[in-house]
Formats: C-alpha cells, structure tokens, sequence
C-alpha cells in the first residue's frame, strides 16, 4: 500500500474511533438521571409504617392480637431482638438511614406467619426480600439449642417413657416423617426440584419427640430425589448408622411406608389381608407416628409461609424451614399459649370418639406427603423378627382395655 494511501486509512480509522468514543459519552450523559433515592410514600416509614403506628397500638392496646400478629408476645420478641439485633442491624449512610433491626425483625415474623412481604411496614419488596433470610439464618443461630436429640439417658428415658406412657408404643424414641416445602420454580434449574405431584419442593425430614419437638432436622433435598434416596442420602440416615443418636440398644423411630424397615425404623405391616393382630399393631404405632403429622400442621398453621409456594431460591427457603423450625421449639417450650386448641388430633380411644385437626381440613399445597417408598430388596430378617416381637408384645402383655373393639372385628 502506498504511504498516502495508508495515511488516508490510518486518518479515517482515527475519525471513527473518536466519533465512537464521543458517542459513548453522549449516551452516558443523557442516561436518565436518578430522580430520588427514596421513595415518598417509604420516606414516611417512621410516622405512618406499621411498626411505630399498629405495632405500637397492639402493643398498647390489644395484646392477643400482638401475639397474633408476630405469633409472640413482647416480651419473647423483645427477647429475640436481643439475641439478634447485632447481627441484622447495618451502619446509616450519608444517603440514607438504614432499617432498624426491630422492623426487619417484625417484617420476617409476619412474613412467616402470612408468606407475604408486607408494603403495611413501607419498606420495598426488593429490600425486603434480600434481608429475610438473614434474619431467618440469625434467629436460627440463636435459637439452634432449642433443636437438639438427648445426649443423656436420663432426657432419653423421659422421652421413651413418653411413647410408652401418652401413645402406648414400648421402645420408641421419636416418630419420623418427610414433608415437601412448595417453591416457585428455581429460575434455570430444570427438573432438578420437580417432584412426582408436579411442583417444585425441598424436603425436611424430621424427627419428633412425643410431646410434638422437633428433635432432629434435615432440610434441603431436592423434590425430583426419589423418596428412598432421599433417606439414604440424609445426615439422619448416617447419625443412625454410625450410632450418633443416643437411642438404647433396642430403640426406633416410628415410620410409616416410606421408609425402609430395620432395626431402628419401625414401620407398619403394609400386605393385604392383615391378622387382626397386625391391624391392632398398625393403629397402636399410628398413634405413636401422627405426632410428626401434628407437629407439621402446627408449625405450617402458625407459620401460613407453608400454604403457598415460596418465591425464594432453595438455598433461601431452606433456612427458612429452619427457622421455622427452631421457633416451633422454642415457642412451644416457652409460651404456654402456642398450640391453638383444634390444632392437634383429639381422640378418646375408650369411648371411640375422634376428631381430627383443624389443620387437616384446611386446603394445603401439593407436595406435603411424601409418596410410598418402592424398594426393590427386602427388609432385614432381624427387622422383621424385631416387628413379630412387637406385634405379640402390644396383642399380649402390652395390650390396652380399648384395643380389641377399635376395629369392630
């Protein structure tokens, strides 16, 4: 190429990058302004927001309805503020004040009793929506003693003798169960948390006490796990096998079909054209299972996030399920007031007069009952010898008055 030929190039290049670059500083310098860092209606969050205007008047004026509200009373909330508040509250800016711990705690409280984010504290869904699992990982940090399987054998005599003496079943030491928390599909992810209903779900898995705590928790295997994988791969299973529970020699969790049988999961006899023996023996571990059934409904009607999908990553949801956990205990443990009459099972198995729940008969989401396990092997002859043990004890020397007329056979 000749020397002005190539000067002429170099000349026109360097125009086209010049106008490029003037371009681009245009385009930045007509790119819309900011017109407000806060929103009108969320700056007048002090004096017409929920927590300084109803919050306060609850507080002054109506305590049940306080307590209905946060689903705790002031002083448990002021209680939990304190064990909390170091660690949600941020630093204010030149720009803007930061949000109080009190109203984010509020707003998580209502969030779990409702699974709505709430415009009433004039605070934005987007803000909102960043804080609540933090503050539901905090409440769990603080309140993770209050879920915790007996170390001692005197707690664990204290709850076998629970079993034994409240629901009639020898040897028991926790009733197991699985319930699938509903999600929004997780965006980019597939099938990886479809399950068999057709929703999207994590899974807890829990164990309870006969008094309806949650004594061991395992949250977050995906809905699309067959139902057998999902025991196999849980920390529970591991704890059991290594012996990590502090269950005596010849104690078990009660289970239902789900489940495989063995020497510490105890499950139903499931074939047809059961002995009037094996029927008795079904209903008399029943009872002892419903309790997991009973402590989901409870904590799913105080805490109504559970009614609906949840519109959170699952990473978000599954400490969530925690906090809700942790909360079920430490309320039940500490508030006298917190099991609702109607919330669990009544029954007077002498007079064969039974009434289920109220949370039995309210519409839930897909996806709570985890469907009957198919194993393609059979359980372990020592498990089956160790259920033909139990069957004899509760038609024998373990028998109740009650047993023989519930069936009408």
């Amino acid at each position: 190429m000749e020397p002005d030929v190539a000067d002429a190039v170099l000349s026109v290049c360097g125009l086209i990058v010049t106008e490029f670059k003037n371009q681009i500083v245009l385009s930045k310098e007509k790119k819309k302004k900011r017109k407000y860092w806060v929103r009108n209606w969320v700056a007048r969050r002090n004096t017409l927001g929920a927590s300084n205007v109803l919050i306060q008047e609850l507080k002054n004026e109506d305590l049940m309805s306080f307590k209905n509200y946060l689903r705790m009373d002031e002083g448990h909330f002021s209680y939990l503020l304190s064990k909390v508040e170091k660690n949600i509250q941020k630093q204010n800016t030149f720009l803007r004040e930061a949000l109080s711990a009190k109203i984010k705690l509020e707003i998580t409280l209502r969030f779990l009793a409702t699974g709505e984010l709430q415009y009433f504290f004039r605070v934005p869904k987007c803000s909102i929506s960043k804080f609540v699992p933090t503050v539901c990982e905090e409440i769990y940090r603080a309140l993770e003693e209050y879920i915790t399987f007996p170390v001692d054998s005197e707690e664990l005599s204290i709850i076998g003798n629970g079993f034994i003496y409240r629901w009639d079943f020898p040897g028991c030491y926790g009733a197991l169960d699985g319930k699938h928390v509903v999600m929004k599909a997780p965006p980019n992810s597939g099938s990886d948390f479809f399950n068999y209903k057709g929703t999207f779900s994590i899974v807890l898995l829990a164990v309870v006490d006969h008094n309806y705590y949650f004594r061991f928790i395992d949250v977050g295997a995906s809905g699309r796990s067959s139902d057998g994988g999902i025991f196999r791969n849980s920390s529970l299973k591991i704890a059991l096998e290594n012996r990590l529970l502090n269950i005596l020699k010849d104690g078990f969790f009660v289970t239902d079909d789900v489940f495989p049988l063995t020497l510490q999961l105890m499950k139903p006899y499931s074939r047809r054209q059961l002995t009037k023996e094996q029927r008795i023996f079904n209903y008399r571990l029943s009872r002892a299972r419903r309790i997991v059934e009973n402590a989901f409904g409870i904590m799913a009607s105080r805490f109504q996030i559970y009614m609906k999908p949840i519109s959170l990553a699952p990473e978000k949801v599954e400490i969530i399920v925690k906090s809700t956990c942790v909360l079920h205990n430490w309320l039940q443990t500490t508030f006298s007031s917190y099991i609702m009459p109607g919330s669990i099972d009544e029954e007077n198995v002498k007079n064969f007069n039974f009434k289920n729940s109220a949370w039995r008969n309210e519409i839930q989401p897909m996806g709570l009952d985890v469907p009957p396990l198919r194993i393609g092997q059979h359980p372990p002859r020592n498990a089956n010898e160790k259920r033909e043990m139990l069957c004899q004890y509760v038609n024998g020397e373990g028998a109740v008055s009650w047993q023989d007329n519930i069936f009408n056979i």
